[in-house]
């Protein structure tokens, strides 16, 4: 593929990637977030997804990277591809859960990615206490989504009918808590 990212690009994202699997490390996740985020937004755009919805695939992404870190293999995948891959069934469940299956335009390549198993997400529980240091700095019903999110592996959807709130609500939340986690995250040092 004419498109594919360059063969050190490529080592240094792959490891960002096992940073994050083997540390939590925040610093590999931002990195990562600043360098993929905009180019699956710009991607989900392209593909038709509106701005809004855009970004939020694209956060929902990104999330799903840092949850499912510890899933990359380097020798099966580059980043690049193990990520728009992520991308990619994120936006074919979207589509599913809003259209009929009829309008979908693409099944994907292969099964979505396994999700993290729950006894998995306790053994990084460890790792995992600056992200829950962070939570605490934030509003209560912001914290609520990102930790159904982040550490319950929940889509919106599920969230919605848990806290009994709109969509909307869930998503503006999750959009919210994101961008302040980032900049209390860079606070924590």
């Amino acid at each position: 593929m004419t498109r594919a990212p360059s063969t050190s690009g490529g080592h240094h994202h792959a490891a960002l990637i096992q940073a994050i699997a083997l540390q939590r490390d925040r610093a590999a996740f931002a990195d990562l977030f600043a360098w993929f985020g905009p180019r699956v937004k710009a991607w989900m755009m392209r593909a038709g997804s509106n701005p809004t919805a855009a970004e939020e695939l694209a956060q929902e992404t990104m999330l799903a990277v840092w949850q499912k870190a510890r899933l990359f293999d380097p020798a099966r995948a580059g980043a690049s591809t193990w990520i728009f891959t992520i991308a990619r069934n994120l936006r074919i469940d979207a589509l599913r859960r809003e259209r009929h299956p009829s309008e979908l335009m693409e099944d994907p390549a292969g099964q979505p990615d396994t999700p993290m198993q729950a006894d998995r997400v306790l053994a990084l529980s460890q790792q995992e206490t600056r992200i829950r240091t962070a939570l605490t700095l934030l509003p209560p019903e912001q914290a609520d989504v990102i930790r159904k999110a982040f550490f319950e592996d929940k889509v919106h959807a599920e969230i919605e009918k848990e806290l009994g709130i709109p969509l909307g609500t869930v998503k503006s939340r999750l959009r919210l808590a994101i961008n302040r986690l980032r900049s209390v995250l860079g606070d924590l040092g």
